[in-house]
């Protein structure tokens, strides 16, 4: 079985627990049901509280419980590759996120997620909450909280510009010619966005040009996007442009962030070399 979704209302008569549970009203064995109970694919819903991931296969339940199984068997047999701890600050702390790895999870599992791997990396003894994002292709620096404060003070540096994010990225063609004001300008699903872009070199052998970039807006998909609205897409992009289709992945990483600490004030600057 490759996929399986499962929504079911818990009445009397049913098992008291998650694992026999799922056993008993999905074709999955409990080794199975276990490991997508690990991985984050299970659900339960409290009569009077949110929907949640429960982990614990001896997890009970009583009449009026909603618990949901989004069994996905491609991606429970992934193996996550694995974050980098850049710096730890106690209230926060800076990862690279390698290519490949999601930001956050989805209702089908998280084990191949940065959120997970980090409570996994503090054995669950810390709070990790997700400031910011980056494509599950892109590799680069990943800003975490580890409180409610810390996590609100962040996200508003965030939502007031007040961090600095770098990328760099490899692109089709010799993009020399084509931004004399080193700057995207240009709309995104109706709304200003600015990217600020310095040309690096250009490779012949290659045809492609890399680039330092300086995103003042945060749209969706905002580098990708833009780079391929002026022929020149990135490199590996596996959904935006033409021409640009490799077997390396995407080339485009985060490779810097710049910002005053909510708590010390003091500057915080952070760099990865992503090799591209």
């Amino acid at each position: 079985m490759q996929k399986l979704s499962l929504i079911k209302t818990v009445r009397s008569d049913d098992p008291a627990t998650a694992c026999e549970f799922l056993t008993e009203f999905t074709a999955l064995s409990k080794s199975r049901v276990k490991d997508a109970m690990s991985k984050g694919a299970v659900w339960l819903k409290k009569q009077k509280g949110k929907q949640r991931r429960i982990r614990r296969s001896t997890a009970g339940l009583i009449p009026g419980d909603i618990l949901s199984i989004y069994y996905d068997k491609d991606l429970l047999s992934k193996s996550p590759p694995l974050p980098q701890l850049i710096s730890d600050q106690g209230r926060y702390s800076v990862w690279v996120k390698p290519a490949g790895l999601m930001s956050q999870g989805t209702k089908y599992g998280d084990h191949c997620s940065l959120l997970r791997q980090v409570a996994l990396y503090y054995k669950s003894k810390r709070k990790v909450y997700l400031i910011h994002r980056l494509d599950r292709e892109a590799a680069g620096l990943l800003l975490l909280a580890h409180d409610k404060k810390a996590a609100g003070r962040i996200s508003r540096l965030f939502q007031n510009r007040q961090v600095i994010k770098r990328y760099t990225a490899r692109v089709l063609g010799n993009i020399t010619d084509t931004l004399p004001e080193e700057k995207i300008d240009l709309e995104l699903d109706g709304k200003s966005a600015l990217t600020e872009v310095v040309v690096d070199h250009y490779d012949q052998n290659t045809h492609t040009s890399r680039v330092n970039i300086v995103i003042r807006t945060g749209r969706k998909h905002q580098i990708r996007r833009h780079f391929e609205m002026i022929g020149h897409p990135v490199m590996g992009d596996p959904r935006y442009g033409e021409g640009n289709k490799n077997k390396k992945g995407m080339q485009l990483a985060a490779t810097a962030l710049e910002f005053q600490c909510p708590f010390s004030k003091n500057k915080m600057g952070f760099e990865y070399t992503s090799g591209l």
